[in-house]
Formats: structure tokens, sequence, C-alpha cells
């Protein structure tokens, strides 16, 4: 059955093609006969009880500068749609929030994917709160003492914004670090959202794990290794992606947090593990798959559409 799907994502029209999750997962979509709608999130709206968006009917093509095509701009009424993913990056803001209200008025006689409900409830780095025994040592907070103290205990700590994303305002404080006011200072300036600090790994020097899990199963990973000299491993700032096996620790993180995932409705999620330690479960717009696909053959657009035609069966 040919089912509508929208996709709520950043301009399509420069994403690129051989990296970008979205667009594979767009593309896997067409090639088996379901209708593209396209629309970027500040064009999403709620008029008189209706949840509408404004955007543009697409075919995708693998052509580097020639992928995409639009038809005529029109408006919407997402609640005719059979699937909307909900794919733009973060950060994690209020305007994002606010479209996770919006489409959990459709959800899920449209099926939202992910849970526009538990997405708003799962950010990436609160979800793992829940499973501590994965963790490395971590801190949520905004007082600058309670940091101080928690850099203390630990020495060598990763300070990053809570809503942060792409490695963005990501630091690594050593032990003879004399900046942590200064950031907190620089933090707390720009809103008033708490940060997260994290026991610095040093196995992050070997990768930081991409996992991947369709419908709360691992279905495979990438290893992202950082820049020499660099402690963040995020693609977005030059890490380089490489082949690699899970391991059983790998399985035994994926079997422990795997029914709340599927539980919950979020399809699709790419966690991050550090040595053997849980670091991030992502599942606002995560990525990977298409280096997933290159390193070992695994089509994980094909086995999530396998999931949602099957609820939409």
């Amino acid at each position: 059955m040919a089912l509508k799907v929208a996709l709520q994502m950043d301009p399509i029209g420069s994403v690129n093609i051989d990296a970008d999750s979205t667009f594979r997962i767009a593309f896997e979509a067409q090639s088996r006969g379901h209708s593209l709608f396209f629309y970027t999130p500040d064009k999403l709206a709620y008029r008189e009880g209706r949840v509408v968006a404004r955007g543009f009917p697409i075919e995708l093509r693998r052509e580097q500068g020639n992928h995409v095509s639009y038809g005529d701009e029109v408006e919407v009424d997402l609640a005719d749609f059979d699937v909307v993913w909900l794919r733009q990056d973060p950060p994690f803001d209020m305007g994002y929030i606010t479209t996770t209200h919006l489409l959990d008025m459709i959800h899920p006689k449209t099926l939202v994917v992910n849970d526009p409900f538990w997405v708003r409830n799962f950010p990436e780095k609160l979800l793992v709160l829940k499973f501590p025994d994965l963790t490395p040592p971590t801190l949520i907070a905004r007082d600058l003492e309670t940091i101080k103290a928690f850099k203390a205990e630990h020495g060598d700590i990763i300070l990053k914004p809570l809503y942060g994303n792409g490695g963005a305002g990501v630091f690594r404080l050593g032990p003879d670090d004399r900046n942590l006011a200064s950031l907190h200072e620089l933090f707390t300036g720009i809103n008033r959202e708490p940060l997260i600090a994290q026991k610095f790994l040093p196995a992050v020097a070997k990768g930081d794990k991409r996992v991947i899990l369709v419908n709360g199963d691992p279905v495979g990973a990438i290893n992202r290794v950082p820049l020499a000299g660099e402690t963040r491993s995020n693609m977005h700032v030059g890490g380089r992606a490489e082949k690699v096996e899970l391991t059983p620790r790998d399985l035994a993180i994926c079997a422990a947090i795997g029914p709340t995932l599927r539980d919950n409705g979020q399809i699709f999620v790419g966690i991050d593990v550090i040595g053997d330690w849980l670091t991030e479960i992502n599942v606002t717009s995560p990525t990977g798959i298409q280096e997933l696909e290159r390193f070992d053959g695994t089509n994980t657009a094909a086995k999530l559409w396998d999931v949602i035609e099957a609820k939409r069966g």
C-alpha cells in the first residue's frame, strides 16, 4: 500500500545526499512507491482545530547538485497523511518542543516518527539518566559550586550544554584546568538551562561508537574517531567514521534500553557508547545510517520502513 509521507526537516535542497540520514529514509520511501511531501518546521501551524503545513511535493534523485524536484507550494492538512517524520536537527529549544506539541494532535492516527510526546520527554542527554548503571558519573546542574564539587571528585570532566548538539560547546576540563568559572559564566549568560557534566572517558581517543537501533533492536554501529588533538568525535566537527562491530557490552546496553524505546514509539534511535559506557540516547534526529550501509551493507532505511509499513498495514 502506497503511503502519504511528510518530512518535517531542515531544507532538503542543501543536504549532503551521501551522508544525510533523512535523505536516505525518504529515498527508500520513494523507491517503495510512497509519495513525499517536504516542509520546514517554521511552516508548521495550528489553525482552528487543524495541524497544517506549507511545503512542496518532492521527487528525489541520487544526483549530486540535482537531487530534488519540487512541485507547487501548497498548504496541507497533516491529518491526511499516513506518516510524518519529525527530523529537523536540534537544538532542542522551545521552537522544537512546540512542534512536538502540534504533532501530538495528529498522532497516532497519523504516525509521527519518532512519537513526539516521547521525543519531548526523552531529550538525548536526559534519557540516559534512567540507566545510571550503564553511564559514566554524570551531573545535571546549573549551580557553579555543585559543578566545582563534581569536578573536584572526578578530576577530568566533560562540560557541555544540556540541549546542544553536533559537538557544539563541548569542553574537556582536566585536573589542572582553571576555566570552569569562566565557562559557567559564559553558558549561564546565554540561557537559563542547566549544564551537563560527565567524567572524562579516555577511551574516546579510540572512538565514540554510534549504535543504531530500529524499534528497540540494534542493527549495527559505526565508530566516530576524533581528529588528532580533538576531544569531540562528532562528524559535524571533523570526526572520522570507521567500520566497527557490536560488542557484547553494546548488545547488553541495547537489551537494557530497547524495551523503553520500543514501548514509547522511538522507532529510529542512535545511542553513543564510549568504551563500555552509554553517554547519550539520540531520539530527535539521529544520523549514521548511510555510513553504516557503506561499511557493511545494512540497509537501515529499509528496516525502518518495514516497521512503519507494518504499523500502517
